[in-house]
Formats: structure tokens, C-alpha cells, sequence
């Protein structure tokens, strides 16, 4: 059916699904888009539509895959009430549950699993960054949540032929309406990007350029497995990070914002402040350690970069998302 490598991506419609799959098309590879809806959907490889939790004709699409790679998860800005909590939590296990279904009964098991998780995982942290090693878990909802996602995926039962690698996301940068990246732009514009709370939690964030880089990498590099962080070398403080953002917009006034005041603008804008407010100080240990190197470092830098990088269309015309240079990992005998 197809002639070049095959990679599923699940939730291909949302916003780092839409950059996956139009990387890898651009890249030579055969692509099955598979999502809830096409709305949102970039027009890149085969789509194929399924509900997030029953087996269906899409899971045909998994014979002999060199990756698939499960995005798929109700997003997480928005008020957190019974409802929503639910919708959160059930629709990532949920896929990860009937994707390992799916890969169990495949004759030729996909090469590599990769489920999206979150830097979320970790607790709170002002006193030392958490790593892919000795990193400690969190309590919460959002711990939670992650702790569930990481459960499925882990205990499925699947081919011991098939690599299952659990990605700890950083906050993903990319100059996209509606996301972070635009959010604090048009906060920043409006004079209201100062410090957030105390300002003295840590920012854990990658280049959209350096995740799709890294998701290259982890496919071409068969010792990883198990967690691996995705996030960059710098995990600046939010009183730095508003400051660049400050610094690239060029407005110099940056009014700061209270705990009352980011409670009360979550409720209007109908999400929570804990996106916010909690210190996300996650490195990236087992990427650095396996050869991986980041182009974005910086965080000033990445921010500055995607000013001149509007949308998909502008992303991509820049001549981001080649592979080129991304599979740099050695054999376990010269690391």
C-alpha cells in the first residue's frame, strides 16, 4: 500500500499534531493522519477518522508502521470542573488503551510507540531541576492526569518488538494563534507582561523547530525507551521569560500580575492558573546524554526567532523541520 516508511500520528488535527505531520510528509515519509475530526487537520498524508476508544478499520494502519506517535488528549486549557477533569483524563487513557489494543493483534507490531505525556508529571520545583532520572512525581489533578496517561501506556501489553518511548513534553513553542507563544505575545503588547505571581518559577519549553527534531531523533535512535524529557537547556525563570518576550515585542512596560489577578483573568479567558503559576524545572538528561543537540537553547532566542515565523505556512517556509542533522545519536559502544 505504501512505499516509503509509514508514521501514524493520533490527534493529527491539534496543534502539535498539524506540525508532526507535515514534517514527516515533507521528509519523505508516508503519513496516516488520524484524528476525531478533519477540522484542524493540515491536508498532509492519508486521514483516517476514529472516536478515541474502540478498535476500528484505523487500526489496519499500524501493520509493519515504522512509529506511531499518540498526541490525542482533550486539552487542558480550560476551567477544571468535574466535566472537563473527566474529558481530560479519560480521553488520554483511553487512546492509549485501544492504540495497544490495536498494536497487540498487528501480524508486522509498529518499530516504535511514542505517547505524548507531559512535563506535568513532576512536582513544584524552585530548589533543583528534575530529570529523566531522579525527577520526583507530583500531587494534583494535573499529576494526576499524567500518572494515568504513563499507567496505560506502560501497561499495555504489546510486542516486546515494538519500542515504547513516553515523551515528558515541555510547554512546545510555535508562533500559532491560540497558543502560549500568541497568548503571551498579545498580553505583552497590551503592556501586561511583567512577572506572573512571584515570578520565580522555572519555565520548562522547546522550539517547535528542536521537538519535531527530537522526535526524529527517538525514532532513529533504538536505545532509547521507556522516559525521555523533551524539553530545552535553559529553564529560565517567568520574571526572564516575560522579559524576553517583552524585549522582542519591544514594549518596555510590563505590568506585573498578581496570584488575585491571574485567578481572575483565568476565569474570564475560561482556564486555570496553574499553567501559570506552577515552577516546571524538568532537563532533558537522557536526550543530552544520548547525543541529542538543540539548535533553540535559549530561550530569548527561540522567542525571537518565531516572531518572523507566523503559522504553519510561515514555519515551515522557513525551512524548519527538515531532518537533516537530527538523528545524531552514536552506538551504545562510543557514548
Amino acid at each position: 500500500m505504501f512505499m516509503n516508511p509509514v508514521i501514524v500520528i493520533f490527534g493529527a488535527n491539534g496543534f502539535i499534531g498539524r506540525y508532526l505531520t507535515r514534517h514527516f510528509a515533507r521528509n519523505g515519509k508516508e503519513v496516516v493522519a488520524i484524528a476525531r475530526s478533519r477540522e484542524g487537520w493540515s491536508g498532509d498524508g492519508m486521514f483516517l477518522e476514529w472516536d478515541g476508544k474502540t478498535l476500528g478499520p484505523w487500526a489496519l494502519a499500524l501493520e509493519g508502521a515504522e512509529a506511531v506517535i499518540n498526541l490525542s488528549g482533550r486539552s487542558v486549557n480550560c476551567r477544571y470542573g468535574e466535566v472537563n477533569r473527566d474529558l481530560i483524563k479519560q480521553s488520554r487513557v483511553d487512546a492509549t488503551r485501544v492504540i495497544g489494543e490495536a498494536i497487540a493483534v498487528c501480524k508486522i507490531p509498529p518499530k516504535t510507540w511514542i505517547n505524548s505525556s507531559t512535563a506535568t508529571w513532576y512536582r513544584h520545583a524552585e530548589d533543583k531541576p528534575q530529570d529523566d532520572w531522579t525527577g520526583d512525581g507530583g500531587k494534583g489533578f494535573s499529576c494526576e492526569v499524567a500518572q494515568a496517561w504513563e499507567d496505560a501506556f506502560f501497561g499495555a501489553n504489546v510486542s516486546p518488538e515494538t519500542r515504547k518511548v513516553a515523551l515528558r513534553i515541555g510547554m512546545v513553542l510555535a508562533n500559532e494563534p491560540e497558543t502560549v507563544y500568541d497568548v503571551l505575545w498579545k498580553l505583552t503588547a497590551r503592556g501586561l507582561g511583567g512577572r506572573m505571581g512571584s515570578g520565580n518559577q522555572h519555565i520548562s519549553w522547546i522550539h517547535m523547530e528542536d521537538f519535531l527534531r527530537a522526535v526524529d531523533f527517538v525514532i532513529g535512535d533504538p536505545f532509547l525507551d521507556g522516559i525521555v524529557n523533551v524539553t530545552a537547556p535553559e529553564q529560565p525563570l517567568n520574571r526572564d521569560w516575560m522579559r524576553y518576550f517583552r524585549e522582542t515585542v519591544g514594549m518596555p512596560l510590563g505590568l506585573p500580575a498578581t496570584r488575585w489577578m491571574l485567578e481572575l483573568g483565568a476565569w474570564l479567558m475560561r482556564t486555570e492558573t496553574e499553567l501559570v503559576l506552577k515552577s516546571r524545572w524538568v532537563q532533558s538528561t537522557r536526550l543530552k546524554d544520548a547525543g541529542f543537540r538543540w539548535r533553540w537553547g535559549k530561550a530569548g532566542a527561540a522567542i525571537a526567532d518565531l516572531k518572523g515565523r507566523p503559522g504553519l505556512e510561515g514555519f515551515f517556509r522557513s525551512g524548519a523541520g527538515r531532518s537533516a542533522g537530527a538523528r545524531v545519536w552514536l552506538p551504545a559502544t562510543t557514548r
